[in-house]
């Protein structure tokens, strides 16, 4: 595989070591960043079926199905130039979503079902809108929120190419939309806040992280995403899911920021079954000691599956938010 020039900065090296503490676990993680990813495809079930979708691609390249109950989940083995995937007629026709599996893994936790009213409140570029949509088979209501009008583009162009259809984009930020919300009696079956972060998971994919990662835009990014959960769980319905992800490993961004919502809203955290190895969270960073139920909470790291590192929480609104 190709490998990268770029070198972790010495603070962003010594967190993971205290995430990792065991030698041989960080180093396995320091190698595996400077490899590319393996490509992964998402079928959409709503153009076509799983067993269509893998007989065209098994013409092309040699594939394999990993996950038993995510059938739809598509591993290309094949040695790809740039651009196969991209420019392949399935991908045109909008038959499947070039999409990492640890992007997906969100969507699996919320379990979307037929019927549901839920919202993507943070959805640009649409990889989980569309996904959501496919599981819902395009029955029930999906608001697809983003805020800057050329990644409302890149969602709206994605929504007509999956053919959701059961899909309304409203262009707000996150917490005016919240806002406005509120003051309707609507609430949602089902939220997925999958937050802007500092993007410390994606470093295979997008190695620029290695050179713009930064402290002090982690510790921004988590006061930011306080804010959207505070705001998010007020649209649930008692009884509802919300589930919060991102693509980093920074503890102030993930449990730091579950662990505010368990301590301010009357939510539990549920336990999630997930096709990739999960690590629990963890219960203290930097001298703050975290709601004890942040352990049910899931990390990836990508060198326990080969894939990019990512955070995922299942959180069940259990009372009413005065």
């Amino acid at each position: 595989m190709k490998e990268y020039k770029y070198n972790m900065k010495p603070a962003f090296e010594e967190r993971m070591k205290i995430l990792l503490p065991e030698a041989k676990d960080f180093e396995k993680f320091s190698e595996i960043i400077h490899t590319q990813p393996r490509n992964f495809v998402r079928c959409n079930t709503l153009k076509i079926s799983v067993e269509e979708l893998v007989a065209r691609l098994e013409r092309k390249w040699e594939i394999e199905q990993p996950f038993e109950k995510y059938p739809e989940v598509i591993l290309i083995k094949s040695n790809l130039m740039p651009g196969d995937l991209g420019n392949s007629i399935e991908h045109l026709l909008g038959y499947y979503y070039v999409q990492e599996i640890s992007s997906m893994l969100s969507v699996f936790a919320l379990e979307p079902q037929p019927g549901d009213f839920v919202l993507d409140l943070c959805a640009s570029p649409g990889s989980k809108t569309t996904q959501i949509a496919a599981r819902m088979n395009n029955e029930g209501t999906i608001i697809a929120n983003d805020f800057k009008i050329d990644r409302i583009a890149i969602l709206v162009s994605n929504l007509e190419k999956a053919g959701a259809m059961n899909t309304i984009v409203t262009r707000n930020d996150a917490i005016s939309f919240c806002e406005r919300m509120m003051k309707s009696d609507f609430r949602f079956d089902k939220i997925l806040l999958d937050v802007p972060c500092s993007g410390e998971g994606t470093l295979r994919s997008s190695p620029k992280t290695f050179v713009i990662w930064n402290e002090k835009v982690v510790r921004g990014l988590g006061k930011q995403q306080k804010k959207f959960i505070a705001n998010a769980l007020k649209l649930l319905k008692v009884g509802g899911t919300l589930v919060y992800s991102t693509c980093t490993h920074a503890p102030e961004e993930n449990e730091a920021v579950v662990s505010f919502a368990l301590k301010n809203f009357p939510v539990e955290i549920q336990s999630v079954k997930l096709p990739l190895h999960c690590r629990a969270g963890i219960k203290e960073w930097d001298g703050e000691n975290f709601d004890r139920n942040v352990e049910k909470t899931c990390r990836i790291y990508p060198h326990d599956n080969d894939s990019e590192g990512f955070f995922v929480a299942k959180m069940k609104l259990v009372g009413e938010i005065g």
